[in-house]
């Protein structure tokens, strides 16, 4: 397979990964700011850090208040991580290799793009209608997922979807448990207790995942609990765990694997060592930037050897090989 089709497959699944879970991540915070009890608080300047996103806001002068932020995240096509960006990019990425994958999936790609651009600005307008129009982009990258994983071959071309898919997955994933690390929960116990449920009731939700939390680990959402679940459940398809677990899979059929699956059993081995018991939000935070830099770690792995290595001059090809 020629690394540049390899790298927009890729990209394409990445980029509607981090479509969906951006919207996933909305959806969750505005969840929240509605559950805070009296004394709470949660600034909407969270989603730009947890994003990654800071410089760029600062940079621009973007102000810091709900109907921007939800601007630059949703419509904003200066912001190359926005859900309009996101889509965009992966249409033009699925635009240029057609031929490699089922007639069907340009159409709802495409389809897609065009319900974002339609509804973009209804998306700002009221938290009623951005619910709606970001459960129309989460619902509409579920279906893109279902043809994939029922129409099209599991050959190379599919493994190199599933990492992006995987990767991107895992690093949201570990972004909207963040989110809770930044709430300022009140000072009485008796109000803070049920709201720290209700935040981690919300995270869950975000993720489609209480209902396989209540089956698995039980009934009560505590803090631990939730994410052990989220970081280490071996099954559950959006936890870190699963994710790695797939990423290593793909990478065993690929050739010329070794940098990439040193990263990735990097990554499982300091996962497996963490403790996640009664974690601190500023300690919880710091293991979860630990799993974002591992996980950039098996990208850069990736993109070197797949993507990049043969497009140096052929001097340094050689001493690279």
């Amino acid at each position: 397979m020629l690394s540049r089709v390899a790298e927009s497959l890729y990209w394409m699944t990445r980029y509607l990964e981090r479509a969906e879970n951006t919207a996933r991540l909305i959806n969750s915070s505005t969840q929240v700011l509605l559950d805070l009890p009296k004394g709470a608080h949660f600034g909407w300047d969270v989603l730009i850090s947890v994003a990654g996103l800071q410089d760029q806001v600062k940079k621009r002068g973007i102000k810091l208040d709900e109907a921007s932020i939800m601007r630059f995240l949703i419509e904003d096509e200066e912001n190359p991580s926005s859900i309009l960006s996101s889509i965009q990019f992966a249409r033009e990425n699925t635009r240029t290799f057609r031929e490699v994958l089922p007639m069907e999936i340009w159409e709802r790609i495409n389809g897609m793009y065009l319900y974002i651009r339609q509804s973009a600005k209804k998306a700002t307008r009221g938290r009623g209608e951005r619910y709606e129009v970001l459960n129309g982009v989460i619902e509409r990258r579920q279906s893109i997922v279902g043809l994939l994983m029922g129409s099209m071959s599991h050959d190379i071309a599919y493994q190199f979807l599933k990492l992006g898919r995987n990767l991107e997955r895992a690093d949201m994933t570990t972004r909207i448990v963040d989110v809770n690390s930044a709430v300022v929960l009140p000072t009485d116990p008796v109000l803070a207790v049920p709201a720290m449920e209700r935040l981690w009731m919300s995270t869950l939700n975000a993720l489609s995942a209480y209902q396989m939390y209540r089956c698995h680990v039980g009934v009560h959402v505590r803090a631990h609990d939730v994410v052990q679940f989220l970081l280490k459940d071996p099954h559950f398809p959006r936890t870190v765990h699963h994710c790695l677990d797939e990423i290593e899979g793909c990478l065993s059929v690929l050739p010329s694997n070794q940098e990439a699956m040193r990263a990735a059993r990097h990554a499982w081995r300091r996962l497996d060592r963490m403790n996640l018991n009664g974690l601190a939000p500023v300690v919880l935070h710091e293991y979860l930037d630990q799993v974002q830099a591992d996980l950039g770690a098996i990208h850069d792995a990736v993109s070197r050897h797949y993507f990049y290595l043969h497009h140096t001059p052929a001097t340094a090809s050689g001493d690279n090989q």
